[in-house]
């Protein structure tokens, strides 16, 4: 019977102190979560500063200048002038294929050559006939006259005005009176570029 007691008590001891351990356990997670929320404001926090880098403006660009400062230098742009300006390449190639002006206006017209390359092997003009010019006639007599700059006075009366032939890293700038409205043709008379370097000078 005494064994039976012992024996009893000892059951009793090891099961109390069992309970005793599980209870400790969920203080240890309870602890656990408490420092899981406590870490996670710091990273909340983080996330705008990184949003709002990220959204910052980018930097917008800078306007063109505007067309009198493009004109050769030295060259006086008249008072309410029309500035017009017109770049070509190396590659052979005007940036337009249009101009418009008003008739009658005073216009200022300058041609840049963006390219390297010399004006014995690529040079560009740019030349605007008159209404009624003969294309044709004019490129032919054109290729003859490289002393004259591929404009020549023989072909006086069929141009409105010419620039003068350019090479690379070079401009020229005329100044004339825009004749009466109308559709008129512009050309670069070096040989060989008429067929890709031409355009349609319109006065309104």
């Amino acid at each position: 019977m005494r064994l039976s007691l012992l024996t009893f008590s000892l059951i009793s001891l090891t099961a109390c102190s069992g309970g005793g351990d599980s209870s400790k356990a969920p203080s240890s997670t309870k602890a656990e979560k408490s420092a899981t929320k406590a870490a996670e404001p710091k990273k909340a926090a983080a996330a705008p500063v990184a949003e709002k880098a990220a959204e910052a403006p980018k930097e917008e660009a800078k306007p063109a200048a505007d067309g009198a400062a493009a004109a050769k230098p030295g060259v006086a742009i008249p008072e309410g002038a029309t500035v017009v300006t017109v770049n070509s390449s190396d590659a052979m190639q005007y940036d337009v294929k249009e101009i418009r002006v008003k008739a009658g206006a005073k216009v200022a017209l300058t041609l840049n050559h963006t390219g390297k390359l010399p004006k014995t092997a690529m040079g560009h003009n740019l030349v605007i006939l008159a209404a009624g010019a003969d294309v044709m006639t004019f490129v032919t007599a054109a290729t003859s006259a490289a002393a004259e700059d591929y404009v020549p006075k023989s072909q006086a009366e069929s141009v409105i005005v010419a620039t003068k032939l350019i090479g690379g890293g070079e401009s020229d700038t005329v100044i004339f009176d825009a004749p009466a409205a109308g559709t008129y043709e512009f050309l670069c008379s070096f040989p060989g570029h008429y067929a890709i370097m031409k355009g349609k000078f319109i006065v309104e």
